[in-house]
């Protein structure tokens, strides 16, 4: 009889105790999505710059500076949000397409995950590719990239303008984790074919894994650009890449 009384004596009082460090908020540990580090406040400017050279009827695209700085692009972390893309003049031969140059202000507070659209597209009619990771001024080459707490794993391009298509084999998709780094470290890598006069970019790998880029969220600033070694014809040009290291906590 005395264990009885102990009993029903002693379950009040767990849970009273419990009651207790509940309420001054000891015995419940926070959900693991509100406990992770959450990125900076501001906008990543996304800045899209499209050269083009008449002579040689060859596109090829720039988000941050060339090695040479010829070919430049305003890509930034800001708190203004950027509504008109930055690029610099060219070397002469190529010069700014401002139909398929962009920029999108990316609000680093909605989101968890930057996610970088990479959409390539090829006339065969001209032998020439071009690529976009922003929308370009006139809306016909979209992507999707945006910040989102929701890592993409699909790349969402536009179907191009009849003459250029959407090359599926060099478009890609990364989505960068936001809360793992102090730096997204954008990296341009930009390929030449010679027999075919032709450039193209990427700045994430594309989708057969063939064409490198190592742009990635990281503690580290990256100084130099990661890209891959190409498939023998089209292989990388260091001067025209780069890589810009965007402080984004």
């Amino acid at each position: 009889m005395l264990r009885s009384v102990i009993r029903r004596v002693w379950r009040p009082v767990v849970a009273v105790a419990a009651g207790v460090c509940a309420f001054v908020g000891m015995a419940v540990p926070a959900p693991a999505a509100t406990q992770a580090r959450t990125a900076a406040s501001g906008y990543l400017n996304l800045h899209q710059c499209v050269y083009y050279s008449p002579s040689a009827a060859n596109h090829f695209t720039t988000v941050v500076p060339s090695g040479d700085g010829r070919f430049m692009a305003g890509t930034n972390v800001s708190t203004t949000a950027d509504s008109s893309p930055s690029c610099g003049g060219g070397d002469g031969n190529y010069t700014p397409i401002g139909l398929l140059s962009g920029v999108k202000a990316l609000n680093l507070a909605s989101g968890r995950y930057l996610n970088v659209h990479q959409c390539v597209y090829y006339s065969s009619s001209a032998s020439n590719h071009f690529t976009t990771v922003v929308t370009g001024g006139d809306g016909r080459f979209a992507t999707g990239t945006n910040v989102s707490n929701t890592a993409d794993t699909q790349v969402a391009c536009g179907p191009g303008d009849g003459n250029y298509n959407l090359i599926p084999l060099l478009s890609g998709v990364k989505a960068l984790d936001l809360t793992s780094g102090s730096y997204a470290n954008v990296h341009q890598c930009v390929y030449y074919s010679y027999s075919a006069s032709d450039h193209f970019t990427t700045v994430v790998p594309s989708s057969d894994g063939r064409f490198m880029a190592g742009t990635n969220v990281s503690t580290t600033a990256d100084s130099s650009p990661a890209c891959g070694g190409g498939d023998g014809n089209y292989t990388p040009i260091g001067l025209l890449s780069g890589v810009k290291a965007l402080s984004v906590a």
